[in-house]
C-alpha cells in the first residue's frame, strides 16, 4: 500500500475536536477560518462589547451585543482567509504555518475566495442591523483590514496596524447605542490599540526565529531583549486611556477603580512572561480573552451607573 502522503500535511487539529467532527471535505475550510482557535474572535469582539457597555447598553443592548458577536466571528474568519490568500507562499516557508490549508494545497485558491465572499455577506447582514453612524464607522475599517497582511513586509510594527483593526469595534459599538461618535469611544479605541500591540507582541515572540529567517518584521524583533518592557509600556498606556474614557463617562475615582481587576491581570502577564518560551508566550497571549472579560465588566458597571 502506498504511503498516505495526505496525512503528512493534515494538522492534528483537523482530526479531533470541533473540526474533527465535521465532514472531511469541510475540515480544511474550517481550519482556514481558524475555527479551532476562537481566541481571535474574542479579541475582536471585546472592544465592541466594551463600547456598548460603557455607552449604557441601550434598549437593544443584548441583541446588539449578540449581533456584534456574530460580526466579530464572520469578520475575523474572513480576515484569516484573506490573510492566508495573501500569505500563502510565505506561509509555506515558515514551520508554524506550512500546514495551513492554502499553503499546503489542501484548499484551492478559488475555494478560499468563495469562502471569503460568503463570510463577507454574513458581515453585511450584521452591518444592516446597526445605526447609520455605526455602519459608516464599520465600513471605514475595510481599508485597514485589506492593508494589514502587507504591513509585516513594510514596517517593524505590524502589531500597531493590527491594533487599529482589532480595536475598531470600540468605534462601532458606541454609535450603535448613542447614534453618534463621542470622545469616550475614541479614548476606549486608543487604549485598545495599545492593548492589542502589547498582546500581539507577546504572540510574536513565538515566531522570532522564523520571522528573521524569511524577512518578516514584527515588534518582537524590533524590541529584542526589551520585549517585556515594551509590553509593559503598551499596557500602561492602554490603562491610562481606558481610565480617561471612564472618567469622561463618570468623573469619579471609584469609577476608574473598576479597572483594577484588568490592571492586575495585565501586570501578571508582564511579570511572569518568559520571553524565550514560545509556549508561555502563547498562554499569556490567550489569557487576554479573560482580560477582555474583566474590561467588559468594568465598562458594564460604569455604564450602568450613569
Amino acid at each position: 500500500m502506498p504511503p498516505d502522503t495526505h496525512a503528512d500535511i493534515v494538522p492534528d487539529s483537523e482530526r479531533r475536536g470541533l473540526i474533527g467532527a465535521l465532514p472531511r471535505p469541510m475540515r480544511p475550510y474550517a481550519s482556514l477560518m481558524r475555527l479551532d482557535r476562537p481566541i481571535g474572535v474574542w479579541l475582536l469582539f471585546w472592544p465592541c462589547a466594551w463600547s456598548v457597555a460603557l455607552a449604557g447598553v441601550g434598549v437593544r443592548g443584548i441583541a446588539l451585543i449578540l449581533w456584534l458577536g456574530l460580526g466579530a466571528f464572520a469578520m475575523r474568519s474572513a480576515g484569516c482567509v484573506y490573510n492566508d490568500i495573501v500569505d500563502r507562499n510565505l506561509d509555506a516557508r515558515v514551520e508554524r504555518t506550512r500546514l495551513r490549508p492554502l499553503a499546503s494545497g489542501r484548499v484551492p485558491l478559488k475555494g478560499a475566495w468563495a469562502l471569503l465572499v460568503a463570510l463577507s455577506l454574513i458581515g453585511l447582514v450584521v452591518l444592516l442591523q446597526l445605526q447609520r453612524t455605526a455602519q459608516i464607522m464599520a465600513l471605514a475599517s475595510l481599508a485597514l483590514v485589506a492593508a494589514y497582511p502587507f504591513m509585516k513586509r513594510i514596517t517593524w510594527w505590524p502589531q500597531a496596524w493590527l491594533g487599529l483593526v482589532f480595536s475598531w469595534g470600540a468605534l462601532v459599538g458606541w454609535p450603535a447605542v448613542r447614534g453618534e461618535m463621542e470622545l469616550p469611544a475614541l479614548l476606549l479605541w486608543a487604549g485598545s490599540v495599545f492593548w492589542v500591540i502589547g498582546y500581539d507582541t507577546i504572540y510574536a515572540l513565538q515566531d522570532r526565529e522564523d520571522d528573521a529567517l524569511v524577512g518578516v518584521k514584527s515588534s518582537a524583533l524590533a524590541l529584542g531583549s526589551k520585549a517585556r518592557a515594551g509590553v509593559a509600556l503598551f499596557y500602561l498606556l492602554a490603562l491610562a486611556l481606558w481610565s480617561a474614557a471612564i472618567w469622561q463617562v463618570r468623573a469619579e475615582m471609584l469609577a476608574v477603580a473598576a479597572l483594577i481587576p484588568v490592571a492586575v491581570h495585565l501586570v501578571w502577564q508582564v511579570a511572569t512572561l518568559r520571553q524565550e518560551d514560545g509556549t508561555d508566550a502563547l498562554y499569556k497571549f490567550r489569557s487576554n480573552r479573560f482580560a477582555g472579560l474583566l474590561m467588559f465588566l468594568a465598562c458594564l458597571v460604569v455604564g450602568a451607573s450613569v
